[in-house]
């Protein structure tokens, strides 16, 4: 990986570990415990999959696409960061459609990084 890419990769995890820390932790333990929002995280997540799915180049991580695909998001609905704790804040078992995008953006972010731990080489599972 070059200087470029692990800078595009670094400032993805920054985004993406800011999103998470705004709405996606709160938000995913709601969604843990409230089965209609899992169901509609998780429903969310899947199109998102099949969104990032297609045909790249293969030079951008999934992390990079989730954070790319994640400041669109934003950008269409025209909110920053900082309004979007405020929108969602104790309305997470009736979220809106872009709250559950953002949080199944948070959700895959996460499991890309679990994937990503748990392939390191070096590292033993009690260190998981």
């Amino acid at each position: 990986m070059g200087v470029v890419e692990a800078l595009i990769e670094w400032r993805a995890r920054r985004w993406l570990s800011a999103l998470s820390a705004r709405i996606g932790t709160e938000g995913l333990a709601v969604a843990a415990s409230v089965p209609g929002v899992g169901a509609a995280v998780d429903q969310h997540a899947a199109a998102v999959r099949d969104i990032l799915a297609q045909p790249n180049s293969g030079a951008l991580t999934e992390r990079v696409l989730l954070a790319g695909y994640g400041r669109g998001l934003l950008d269409r609905f025209d909110v920053s960061m900082e309004q979007i704790r405020p929108q969602v804040l104790g309305r997470w078992t009736a979220p809106d459609w872009l709250s559950l995008r953002l949080l199944a953006v948070c959700a895959l972010a996460r499991s890309a990084e679990n994937l990503s731990s748990a392939a390191r080489p070096g590292r033993s599972a009690a260190a998981r």
